[in-house]
């Protein structure tokens, strides 16, 4: 009998041990959600949360019910799948303080519908994927009170986001971001991510944005431009919110921005101000406008047109920063949208107003390779760039009828800049001086740029056949003036002296109308042809005038040597057909532009005039393979003929360089380009895995290539020639890869980078081959802790590899490192400690004996107050260790180039932040 009770003891502990590893149950009901139907023989599977391994399996029974019984203590997955519809995910624990779990009804909604490949409950998943859009859900990430948009992106997988707020997703910039699928400040997606708060943000989705025609015929013309879309909850679109913050800090540094958001119902009213000159600028001054941003500017369907500013005897500054100079800013904005008449209307307006003034200096080195050695250059250079500029644009939409649409948008811009550099520089081969130049340019440019475009879409009576009709009209007009004063000294043959005193004056203008209809006609249920048809007029005058300095000291000599007036006149007629093939998984696109332009330019100094006429040839194709709704393959070709441009056939005489003059050259032939793209996406939910690949190869056959000719004196007489015989090259590789770490709880992902490129040149008549290398690989990771801890960070090495043939001892082959990482941690009484460091390492190459490194280190302790947390004072330090010094490095055929600027260094700063909101109905405080 003793022996008889402890043993009857552990056998009744023993069995209720077995009892509660065996309590647990999981029951539940699947329905289709548009239908209410029974989903019967539903596949139910729990996993194990750690390796995915099976632990049961059942299926629903007639009415949809399913039952696990005997489910021990640990972390799982439940999977439920029916056939043509979304597979429902869930990540669960169970222990001791849960003895069932009851999903009730888990509704699956049907692929056709929903065109995705998952559903996710809970916050355990982060990705989903819909066709050709990937979607980020907030919920996965670490979300701290106030935090922005711009600190939750950076959590995303394969993102990244530079200091200047430029985001990089999967290898690719995205210059545009939208809200609700709406334009937000139109040109600066910073506004967005910098200022719209993160706990209002429903998800965020990642894609290609086809232009309005491909979306509306759902073919593909090859224009895509990488857009994020911020959608909100449907809580955040009712209330105001915003943010006021000042600071002032060492060596009278200072900021103050400003922004009030209001949304109710379908309208988005919101302003901003921004002034300061700690390089926040928040301008968007990167937009670019159609015409004039480039010399003698050559559009797709091969339109030639005049240039304003760049390239020329006077710079118009065109307002970006780039980190180069210690800029000062004032600039606000307003922006208004609305969608009325059952959403049949809508508006989407902004107004921009600012100005920006950078000052700083600059010093160069620089190696030309010739083929009897080396010439080393040396200069150095004060600028100092003003600009005020307004842009105004509104797009309207509506909806005339079921199948008709009509949307028009327009935009004005008045921009004034003010210039001026003072230029100094030296040239030399071994001991001997070859040059020197000095030089001050001073110039006031006012512009202004009017665009117009109406878009008109028809559906018509036959399934998939439409109608667009799209109308463009546009106009650019520039006047500048300015002084040009140089004085430049050879040594070589002998001792010369050239002077030059102008006073000069720019009026340049550029009108254009352009049209083009498209039909879109289904052949069969997988067969489709879209046509279009376009013509274009376009007209623009260049009047430069150059006036030498009298006896009477005023500039009223004509310089007729470096004046020119010229008249552009060109009709261009295009049209193209390509088809798309839809078919089970595969989308096949081909098909070709051609455009035929007249061109006629009069040089109404002179009474002379040249004529060309040629058509421009652009094929195109697509094909993309979808494996699963979770991994795609993607491979398209674009190819066109690039024209010469009116640069290179006849060049604008300009002195403001007197050692570098260009010539024009009346014979050059059209080139042909070539570009081979490969993409390949795959995501896994229940591993957390992605692969994102990108790769593209591109090559020019009968390229136009520079023909320089550098004299004893290091003077140069450049001209455009085409190549024959060889195809200038050039590739892109862009791999990464990445899951979560379980047992770390944290995400990590490699990447790899290759890119390059074989351009060519002629120097003193030999053929140079330079070839630019760079291969790059990289770690990058990140972790959360809510309400604890958060940090990312990256890092990789580099080999950058830089040969001219024409003197194959001197490269700049060497290798470099960079790196970044942040965190914050939260401390006791609502303090908190954020940091970053980016650090950049250049080896030595033979062309610079000499390596560079830098650490940017950056920190701040920030002290909230309130329940909301939405009133924080901030002390702050940048460049805490005084190592951010202004510098790159470029190579391009067979020169190599060092460049060092004054940018902003270490300083420390206080600041006041306030967070405001009222939204959904609740107010923080």
């Amino acid at each position: 009998m003793k022996r008889t009770l402890p043993l009857l003891c552990f056998v009744l502990l023993f069995s209720n041990y077995l009892k509660a590893q065996t309590l647990h149950t999981i029951k539940g009901r699947t329905i289709d959600t548009a239908s209410t139907t029974l989903l019967s023989g539903t596949a139910i599977a729990v996993l194990n949360a750690k390796d995915s391994t099976l632990v049961k399996f059942t299926r629903s029974d007639p009415n949809g019910h399913f039952k696990l019984h005997n489910i021990k203590n640990g972390k799982y997955i439940l999977l439920a799948s029916y056939p043509k519809y979304a597979d429902f995910i869930d990540h669960f624990t169970l222990d001791s303080a849960k003895k069932d779990i009851d999903y009730g009804k888990i509704n699956l909604t049907g692929m056709a519908k929903i065109l995705a490949d998952v559903i996710i409950r809970g916050n355990r998943n982060a990705i989903k994927i819909k066709g050709d859009t990937t979607e980020f859900d907030p919920k996965a990430f670490n979300i701290e009170p106030n935090s922005k948009v711009e600190d939750l992106i950076k959590q995303f997988p394969g993102f990244q986001i530079d200091k200047d707020g430029k985001i990089t997703a999967q290898g690719k910039s995205v210059p545009k971001v939208l809200v609700d699928g709406e334009e937000f400040f139109g040109d600066d997606p910073t506004l967005v991510t910098k200022n719209l708060r993160a706990d209002m943000v429903e998800s965020v989705q990642l894609y290609d944005k086809a232009s309005d025609q491909a979306s509306f015929t759902g073919i593909d013309d090859g224009e895509k431009t990488k857009t994020l879309n911020i959608k909100l909850k449907e809580d955040k679109k009712n209330g105001y919110f915003g943010k006021l913050q000042g600071g002032y800090g060492t060596d009278d540094f200072y900021t103050g921005q400003s922004m009030f958001n209001k949304f109710w119902g379908k309208k988005k009213f919101s302003a901003y101000g921004i002034m300061g000159n700690n390089g926040t600028v928040g301008l968007g001054w990167d937009d670019r406008d159609k015409y004039g941003t480039s010399n003698m500017q050559v559009s797709e369907d091969g339109g030639i047109y005049f240039s304003i500013g760049g390239g020329d005897d006077l710079d118009s500054y065109d307002g970006r920063y780039n980190g180069r100079g210690i800029p000062v800013v004032r600039t606000g904005g307003l922006h208004f949208d609305n969608k009325w008449n059952k959403d049949k209307e809508s508006l989407n307006t902004n107004y921009k107003i600012g100005s920006i003034r950078v000052k700083g200096d600059e010093s160069t080195f620089s190696q030309s390779t010739l083929t009897s050695g080396v010439n080393n250059s040396e200069s150095s250079q004060f600028n100092d760039n003003d600009m005020f500029r307004q842009k105004l644009d509104a797009t309207y939409e509506i909806k005339l009828d079921t199948t008709s649409t009509l949307k028009v948008s327009i935009d004005g811009t008045l921009r004034n800049s003010n210039t001026f550099s003072d230029f100094r520089s030296s040239s030399n081969r071994a001991d001997s001086t070859l040059n020197t130049a000095k030089r001050t340019l001073s110039n006031e440019s006012n512009e202004q740029a009017f665009n117009m475009n109406a878009l008109f879409t028809k559906r018509l009576r036959k399934k998939g056949r439409t109608l667009s009709i799209n109308l463009n009209q546009s106009f650019n007009k520039n006047d500048s003036e300015g002084y040009l004063n140089s004085d430049n000294k050879y040594f070589i043959p002998t001792a010369r002296v050239e002077i030059i005193d102008q006073y000069k004056v720019n009026n340049v203008s550029n009108k254009a109308f352009k049209s083009n209809v498209a039909y879109t006609e289904p052949l069969s249920e997988t067969f489709t042809v879209i046509v279009n048809y376009g013509l274009s007029l376009m007209n623009g005058t260049s009047d430069r005038k150059s006036f030498n300095k009298s006896g009477a000291g005023t500039y009223d000599i004509l310089d007729t040597v470096f004046s020119n007036n010229y008249e552009l006149d060109q009709v261009i007629n295009q049209a193209g057909a390509i088809f798309s093939y839809k078919k089970g998984k595969s989308i096949l696109n081909f098909g070709s532009k051609f455009s035929g332009v007249n061109f006629k330019q009069l040089d109404v100094y002179h009474n002379a005039s040249l004529n060309r006429n040629f058509v421009n040839y652009m094929p195109q194709a697509t094909y993309q393979y979808r494996f699963t709704e979770r991994k795609s393959f993607r491979i398209n070709y674009n190819g066109g003929t690039n024209q010469p441009s009116l640069s290179q056939i006849q060049p604008v005489r300009v002195n403001t360089d007197p050692l570098n003059v260009f010539e024009g050259n009346p014979n050059l032939r059209p080139s042909f380009r070539s570009n081979l793209n490969v993409s390949y996406n795959s995501y896994k939910v229940l591993s957390d895995q992605y692969i994102w690949i990108n790769a593209s190869y591109n090559f020019t056959k009968n390229a136009i290539i520079g023909d320089v000719m550098t004299d004893a004196a290091a003077k140069s007489i450049s001209r455009s020639v085409n190549l024959s015989g060889k195809m200038p090259a050039s590739y892109y590789f862009y791999g990464n890869f990445g899951q979560k770490i379980k047992p770390l709880d944290m995400n990590m992902g490699f990447n790899l980078n290759f890119s390059g490129n074989s351009s060519y040149n002629y120097i003193n008549n030999t053929l140079n081959n330079t070839q630019n290398y760079t291969y790059s690989a990289g770690i990058d990771f990140n972790k959360q802790k809510e309400k604890k801890y958060s940090f990312y960070g990256n890092f990789g090495p580099s080999y950058n590899v830089t040969t001219a043939s024409v003197q194959k001892s001197v490269n700049s082959n060497g290798w470099g490192w960079t790196g970044s990482l942040e965190g914050t941690l939260q401390l006791p009484g609502k303090l908190e400690l954020t940091s970053d460091a980016q650090y950049q390492y250049n080896g030595k190459t033979q062309a610079f004996n000499e390596s560079f490194e830098r650490l940017i280190w950056n920190a701040a302790l920030n002290k909230k107050f309130f329940k909301g947390e939405n009133l924080k004072l901030s002390l702050s330090g940048r460049d805490l260790l005084n190592q951010n010094i202004g510098f790159d490095r470029s190579a391009y055929d067979g020169n190599i180039t060092q460049n060092s600027y004054t940018t902003i260094q270490r300083y420390f700063l206080f600041s006041v932040i306030w967070d405001f909101s009222k939204m959904g109905g609740g107010v923080k405080k």
